[in-house]
This record gives C-alpha cells, sequence and structure tokens, in this order.
C-alpha cells in the first residue's frame, strides 16, 4: 500500500504512533475504500469512489508576509479573490467530515499565522480527534504564539528554512529575517519541553534551490543545534522552468524536478502517468469554500464545488468531481495544473 503513506513524509516512530492513534473503525474502514476505490478506477480507468478522502488542506488565508519568487501569494498574483478563513465556515467543514477523515492540513497558500483565529481553528480540529498539521515561514512564532501552538494540539509543525545565512535566506524568503525563524524555533522548542509536550513534531523543510545547495550540511548542523525533530530537504517546484528566470533550478540532479532532455531542452522528470493518487485521497478547500482537485491549483481555476452551496459530500460525489477524474484517467497531460505537477516522482529528499 505504497500510496496511503504519501500523505506526509518522515513519520518518525513516536509521530507514526501519534497519526495512528487517531483512527477508528470507521476512519481505517474509509482509508480501504478510497484506496481500493483509487486502485480500481486506474486498472479500469473508470472514475470510482467508495470512500471519503483521507486528508483535507484548508487555507487560513492567502496573506503573507513574505515574496517569494514561485508562490502567488508571495508574488501577490492571484486572480481569485484574497482573505481570511472564518471560524463559523470552518467549525461547519470539520463537523461534517471528522468521523471519516483523520488529516488535516492548515495550508495551501499564504501565512497561516497571520489568521488571528488560526490556532483556535487547530484546537476544534484536534478536539474532534483529528491529526493537525502546518506549514509556517515562522516569522509569527513570538513565544506567546510558540506556547499556543503547543497547547492547541497542533501535531505537525512544518518550518521553513532555506538557507542558514541572511544573505543566502533572503534570495528566496524575499523580505525574511532569518534570525526570526530561527528565534520561533527555538521558542517552540522550549515551550515543548517547558509543557512536557511530545507535540507538534516539529521539522525544517530546506527547499533546495540553485542559491542555497551549497548549505545542506550547515542545515542539518543548524537543525541539530537548535533541536527540532527533523531536518528535510524539497525539491522545488519553477513555474517557467524552460527558461528559470531566477536560477533557481539546483544543479544536484536528485534535488531538482527538471531535467535536461537530448535537446538540450528542460523538461519535467515527471512521467505523467494518467492516474493521481491526490484526486482519490486530498482535496483542498479554499478560505471562502471552494473545493478544488489538489494543491497544484492555485488560484483555483477547476472549481469542483462550493460549500457555500452544498456540502463537502454532495460535493465529493457530485458530477463535476467525477468528470475531472475522467479526464485526469483519459490524459493527465491535458490538463493544465498537472503539467508541472510532482505527484508521481520523490518530492522529499533525504540527505
Amino acid at each position: 500500500m505504497p500510496y496511503f503513506y504519501r500523505l506526509m513524509p518522515a513519520f518518525n516512530y513516536n509521530d507514526s504512533i501519534n497519526l495512528l492513534s487517531k483512527l477508528s473503525f470507521r476512519k481505517t474502514w474509509n482509508a480501504m475504500k478510497v484506496l481500493g476505490s483509487f486502485y480500481w478506477s486506474k486498472w479500469t480507468h473508470k472514475p470510482i469512489q467508495w470512500g471519503f478522502p483521507l486528508s483535507v488542506a484548508i487555507e487560513p488565508t492567502t496573506s503573507c508576509n513574505l515574496r517569494c519568487p514561485e508562490c502567488p501569494s508571495g508574488l501577490r498574483a492571484f486572480t481569485r479573490p484574497t482573505g481570511m478563513l472564518q471560524k463559523d465556515f470552518y467549525r461547519e467543514t470539520i463537523d461534517q467530515l471528522h468521523k471519516d477523515i483523520f488529516y488535516i492540513i492548515f495550508y495551501f497558500q499564504g501565512e497561516p499565522y497571520l489568521n488571528p483565529n488560526f490556532l483556535e481553528m487547530v484546537q476544534y480540529a484536534a478536539k474532534k480527534g483529528l491529526y493537525t498539521a502546518t506549514s509556517t515561514n515562522a516569522h509569527y512564532l513570538s513565544d506567546e504564539n510558540a506556547r499556543k501552538t503547543v497547547e492547541s494540539g497542533l501535531d505537525r509543525l512544518i518550518i521553513s528554512i532555506d538557507g542558514t545565512t541572511q544573505e543566502v535566506y533572503e534570495q528566496y524568503r524575499v523580505g525574511g529575517n532569518l534570525e526570526k525563524v530561527l528565534q520561533g524555533a527555538r521558542n517552540i522548542v522550549k515551550w515543548k519541553k517547558e509543557l512536557k509536550s511530545k507535540t507538534p513534531y516539529v521539522f525544517f523543510q530546506f527547499l533546495v534551490v540553485k542559491p542555497n545547495e551549497h548549505q545542506i550540511e550547515d542545515v542539518k548542523k543548524l537543525a541539530a543545534e537548535i533541536g527540532v525533530d527533523d531536518i528535510r530537504f524539497k525539491t522545488a517546484q519553477v513555474y517557467d522552468y524552460e527558461n528559470d528566470p531566477n536560477q533557481l533550478i539546483p544543479t544536484i540532479q536528485r534535488f531538482s524536478r527538471y531535467r535536461k532532455n537530448k535537446d538540450g531542452h528542460t523538461v519535467v522528470k515527471n512521467p505523467l502517468q494518467n492516474h493521481c493518487w491526490r484526486l482519490w485521497h486530498a482535496p483542498v478547500i479554499t478560505w471562502d469554500g471552494l473545493v478544488v482537485p489538489c494543491c497544484f491549483d492555485k488560484d483555483a481555476l477547476h472549481q469542483l464545488g462550493d460549500l457555500k452551496g452544498k456540502s463537502f459530500r454532495e460535493i465529493w460525489q457530485d458530477e463535476k468531481y467525477r468528470q475531472f477524474r475522467k479526464e485526469l484517467l483519459g490524459g493527465r497531460k491535458n490538463i493544465d495544473i498537472c503539467s508541472n505537477c510532482s505527484e508521481g516522482t520523490k518530492v522529499w529528499q533525504d540527505e
């Protein structure tokens, strides 16, 4: 069952036990139905869905304090409306889904901590027995916020750290302050110890790009010095990879999603086979209630439903969803958001 374990990378023993503690008979049975329907669809090329998602990504906000060159939030490049997830709408969604899913990712676009209700939302999901995770640039992990984060019940905290010196860090995290990031990480580690909490499981995410690839060894030492639980290396999506205007594609091939073909052109390594596990287990809900296929639909161009008009259960089995899965099974390369997708390749690399 390799696809089942792609929900998130790098579960250590304690983190795995924590995740498994969220399971129930109903959730386990649902997971088996989803996995079975995915393989059946893959083999028959017919879009079958017998269960409900295993995980859901919910967008706390589209706002961000940084201006990263490959991020719509950072570039302020959205064509869709921007805003903050509201508590009432969010709670209705969790109430619909919590008995079947077991994993909530509080992240799509934007910086989650900019939503003033973010940690209350985490706490609500945690009390419903869901495994909760988020990704942050860590500029808002003040001592108070770090304590509240640990107390919220958040299970996993991904901290983006894409350089070990300010000069290198800010080449991708434009407008960022590395010392704030490191202090935020220290605050979380401190409060975990003071509150005697095993959660959140904290790991540094190092997005490997050309400007920082020489600091891979340095960031491992930094992670050990601060005391985070792990360090993970992630390959980067580059939108204009044929030209790479920001010079981000790394020279170390295993950390790149791209390669040169025999004609010297830069191409995506992904073979784009006509199936995708994401479409069967991991939808994304935008801050304003739109349900989109996956995290690669950053501008919500493929709207499969609107939670302001229908329940999630209706949307999940709706004709729009079925048709999108059918199109994917028939020719994934013909769907725009799939052309630069990482599904089918190894996004996280061990070092």
